[in-house]
């Protein structure tokens, strides 16, 4: 398996982990469930922008966290 291959994989059990260890769920506000929704979603996006790179990653989940934030801050 290839470095770039085996990246992705690695963020989408990274990233399932993430959520599935979200027990506290319920008792968050929407806006942070907005901000760590936006936070997986930049972050995989940013992956698969730049193939992987593991700056493009923690780029995009941060971007991806901030409109997260003020998405939620709205409602």
């Amino acid at each position: 398996m290839n470095t770039k291959k085996l990246a992705k994989v690695g963020l989408v059990i990274a990233f399932s982990a993430a959520m599935a260890g979200c027990s506290s769920w319920d008792n968050m506000s929407h806006r942070q469930k907005s901000t760590v929704t936006g936070a997986g979603l930049g972050g995989v996006a940013g992956a698969v922008v730049t193939g992987g790179g593991v700056l493009g990653t923690v780029g995009g989940a941060a971007i991806g966290g901030v409109i997260g934030d003020q998405v939620g801050k709205n409602r």
